[in-house]
């Protein structure tokens, strides 16, 4: 089974860039799709990003569409999530999810649909 561990948070201004890293140990970690997610303070998790097995595919919130950029490295077992032009509302704890599917170009952005969570890095992004 994998586990699944964020990094690369932090506090950063209004504009700024940031990129969060997650590390799965385990095995087969190419057999996953996964994804991004968020949780605001008082708000419901929200979708971010998500990236299929093959990386060929992708798929963004509205929200983060045009500044974010999801990416894997399955030789790493890392996914990323680049950040740019960010704005305060985009102040949360950010968690990376993984799904085993068979399809290498399937995605979703269903939370339900993802199995393991790691534990969240938080983003802060200051005005």
């Amino acid at each position: 089974q994998v586990q699944l561990v964020e990094s690369g948070g932090g506090l950063v201004q209004a504009g700024g860039s940031l990129r969060l890293s997650c590390a799965a140990s385990g095995r087969a970690f190419s057999n996953y799709v996964m994804g991004w997610f968020r949780r605001a303070p008082g708000k419901e998790r929200e979708f971010v990003a998500t990236i299929s097995r093959s990386g060929r595919s992708t798929y963004y919130g509205d929200s983060v569409k045009g500044r974010f950029s999801i990416s894997r490295d399955n030789a790493k077992n890392t996914v990323y999530l680049q950040m740019v032009s960010l704005k305060p509302e985009d102040t949360a704890v950010y968690y990376c999810a993984a799904d085993f599917v068979l399809s290498p170009d399937y995605y979703t952005d269903l939370v339900n649909k993802y199995d393991l969570w790691g534990q969240g890095t938080q983003v802060t992004v200051s005005s």
